[in-house]
């Protein structure tokens, strides 16, 4: 078990657990304070634990373009890298290429589109789905929990596929495929999907596919599932146009381009 991954639980145990009202008001209040985060859009701004901090809820529904063609951001989140794949291989950071086969365990028969949208501790953790999904499968991938901040990607050389993630794969409305990936990251509690519970990370378990005969049907803008912390979520999208770029903020809800 990696050092991080153990951490990582140690942490995650720490932001589930309900102290007395008033530490638990200090513990959140200092968390908010040295993250900036602005709870303005959300449900309540009293949370039961950390974890309930991390996890929170917007108090209004966000509104985006219906049209099945326009994709929208799955967060409120960074793009730290935007491109077409090459051979095989995608950045997660200027000059830091990684296998995508060894990301989404299994090859792309052609050349995709892909965005890295890193949430930070300070962004709302939940993903959503950034159009309509036809869920074909959803693969489980066991590894370390190592810190995907921007001085990580710069450093540690193929992060992204030495850390614990999870792949679905889907068809758009089109029926070109997307695959969703969930990459974990150093103090994530957890990775939730709602469509498949079985799926428990940071666990000490083996990779893990779930295949559906039928195909598990999410509404774009449904929620998908949740970080129990900041990671990074990547997208590769077959015959995509993007109208956002990398460094640009995003948040959940905001068009990011279109599906050919």
């Amino acid at each position: 078990m990696f050092l991080s991954n153990i951490c990582s639980r140690i942490f995650g145990s720490f932001a589930k657990t309900c102290f007395p009202t008033p530490i638990q008001e200090f513990i959140n209040s200092v968390y908010v304070r040295i993250f900036r985060i602005n709870l303005d859009e959300f449900e309540t701004t009293r949370f039961k634990n950390l974890n309930a901090l991390f996890t929170r809820r917007l108090k209004t529904k966000r509104t985006f373009d219906m049209s099945p063609t326009q994709l929208i951001s799955p967060t409120d989140s960074l793009i730290t890298e935007s491109a077409l794949t090459t051979e095989g291989k995608a950045l997660q950071i200027k000059s830091m290429q990684y296998s995508i086969s060894e990301l989404l365990g299994e090859n792309l028969d052609c050349d995709f589109f892909y965005l890295n949208f890193y949430l930070s501790p300070r962004d709302y953790h939940r993903y959503h789905a950034p159009c309509d999904l036809e869920i074909e499968e959803i693969r489980y991938f066991g590894g370390c929990l190592r810190p995907v901040n921007m001085p990580s990607l710069m450093r540690v050389q193929n992060l992204f596929v030495k850390n614990e993630r999870i792949v679905v794969k889907a068809k758009m409305p089109n029926g070109k495929k997307i695959y969703f990936v969930a990459i974990g990251a150093l103090n994530v509690g957890s990775i939730i999907f709602h469509c498949e519970p079985k799926i428990k990370t940071n666990a000490k378990r083996a990779n893990q596919t779930y295949t559906y005969a039928t195909p598990i049907k999410v509404a774009k803008g449904d929620e998908l599932g949740m970080f129990e912390m900041g990671s990074t979520i990547v997208l590769f999208i077959q015959d995509f146009t993007p109208n956002v770029a990398t460094q640009q903020i995003v948040k959940f809800a905001q068009n990011i381009g279109y599906i050919n």
